[in-house]
C-alpha cells in the first residue's frame, strides 16, 4: 500500500506541474508561486482514501491483475480529481463555518496573507478538476460521462450542505428542525456521492462500463456513505480523543448529528427539555449533561443494533449482485470502514 500511495504522490507531482504550466494562462512569477502553496496546502494533506480507492477499485474491476503504469497513472489522476473536488468543497466550507483548524493545521483563509482570496482558491480547484480531465481524458470514449459524473456529484454535494446549512442556522438553534430523514438527507447529498459513489464510478467509467447499468451499486455505496456518516457521529462522542485524532465538537457546534436525532425520538419530555436546553452550547457542564443524557438513553447500545443491522444489509446487497469483480469492490470498501474505531 505505501508503494501504491508513493505513486500516487508521483502522480499529484506531475498533475500540479502542469498546471503550473497551463498554456491558456500567463503566470506570473508570483500567481505561480500562489498557486504552488494553495495546491500542497490543500490538496494532498488528508488520509488520500478516496483518490486510492479509485485505483483499488479498478484493479478489482480487472479481477485483481497487475495494472500497468498507463493505468495506474489514469486511475491515480481520476483519484486527485477527487482529492481536488475535495479540497474545493473544505476551502469553502471553513470558511462558511467559521472553522479555526483543518487537519490540524491553520484554515487556508484563516492564513494572514489569504483572507477571503480562498473564496477564488475554490473557485480555481474547482476549474483544476475539469483542466486534468481534458489534458488525460479527452480522447477517451467515457470522457463526457466523466464530465458529467463530477457535475452532477458536485450539484449534489454543494444541495446537501445547503439543506445542512439552512437546517442548523447560528443564532436559529431550533431543534425541532432535526429528525431522522433530515440527518438522512443530509449525509446522503454532503458526504455518500462524493466519498463513495464517485471514487468506484469513476473507476467502472475506466473499465468501460455504463453507469446506468449500475444503480444498484450507487444504492448499496449511499447507503455505505449514510453508515460512514453515522458511525463519524457516533465517534465523535463517544471514540477515545487519543484514537480518534481530534476532540469532538458536534455538541457544542449544534450539529445534526445522528446521536441528536435518535435522543430527540427516544427521550421523555423532562429529558427533552434538558437536551433543548445544553444542546449547542460551548460549556464543559452542557457539554457533560449532553453526554450524560446519551449514556441514559443508552445510545452506544443503540448505536450497535444499528451498526449490525446496516452491516447484515449491505452484505445481503452486495451477496446479491451478479457480479463477483463488484462485489468484491464494494466487499473492499465495507472492509475499510466497519468496526473503525477512528
Amino acid at each position: 500500500m505505501s508503494d501504491l500511495k508513493s505513486k500516487f504522490l508521483d502522480v499529484y507531482a506531475v498533475l500540479k506541474s502542469e498546471l503550473l504550466n497551463d498554456p491558456d494562462f500567463e503566470f506570473t512569477d508570483d500567481s505561480r508561486q500562489w498557486v504552488d502553496k494553495m495546491l500542497d496546502y490543500n490538496v494532498p494533506g488528508g488520509k488520500l482514501n478516496r483518490g486510492l480507492s479509485v485505483i483499488d477499485s479498478y484493479s478489482l474491476l480487472n479481477d485483481g491483475r497487475e495494472l500497468t503504469s498507463e493505468e495506474i497513472f489514469q486511475a491515480s489522476a481520476l483519484g486527485w480529481c477527487i482529492e481536488w473536488l475535495q479540497a474545493y468543497f473544505l476551502v469553502l466550507d471553513d470558511i462558511m463555518d467559521n472553522s479555526h483548524t483543518r487537519r490540524g493545521q491553520p484554515c487556508w483563509y484563516k492564513l494572514p496573507k489569504v483572507g477571503m482570496i480562498a473564496v477564488n482558491d475554490g473557485i480555481l480547484l474547482r476549474n483544476h478538476i475539469t483542466r486534468i480531465l481534458k489534458n488525460h481524458f479527452r480522447a477517451k470514449p467515457y470522457y463526457v460521462d466523466l464530465l458529467d459524473l463530477f457535475n452532477e456529484v458536485e450539484f449534489q454535494t454543494a444541495s446537501g450542505q445547503m439543506i445542512d446549512l439552512i437546517t442548523t442556522l447560528v443564532g436559529e438553534k431550533d431543534l425541532s428542525k432535526y429528525s431522522l430523514p433530515i440527518h438522512r438527507r443530509i449525509v446522503q447529498y454532503k458526504t455518500a456521492y462524493y466519498s463513495f459513489y464517485l471514487p468506484v464510478a469513476c473507476a467502472l467509467l475506466m473499465a468501460g462500463d455504463n453507469l446506468d447499468k449500475h444503480v444498484d451499486v450507487k444504492n448499496i455505496l449511499i447507503e455505505m456513505g449514510i453508515y460512514f456518516q453515522v458511525q463519524d457521529d457516533y465517534l465523535d462522542c463517544f471514540a477515545d480523543p487519543e484514537v480518534l485524532g481530534k476532540i469532538g465538537t458536534d455538541i457544542q457546534d449544534f450539529k445534526c448529528s445522528w446521536l441528536v436525532v435518535k435522543a430527540l425520538e427516544l427521550c421523555n419530555e423532562e429529558q427533552k427539555k434538558l437536551l433543548y436546553e445544553n444542546y449547542g452550547k460551548d460549556d464543559p457542564e452542557c457539554i457533560a449533561k449532553i453526554k450524560a443524557l446519551y449514556n441514559d438513553l443508552k445510545l452506544e447500545e443503540v448505536f450497535l443494533e444499528y451498526e449490525k443491522k446496516s452491516y447484515e444489509k449491505l452484505t445481503s446487497s452486495i451477496a446479491a449482485h451478479p457480479s463477483k469483480a463488484v462485489q468484491a469492490v464494494l466487499h473492499s470498501f465495507l472492509g475499510k470502514i466497519y468496526k473503525r474505531q477512528k
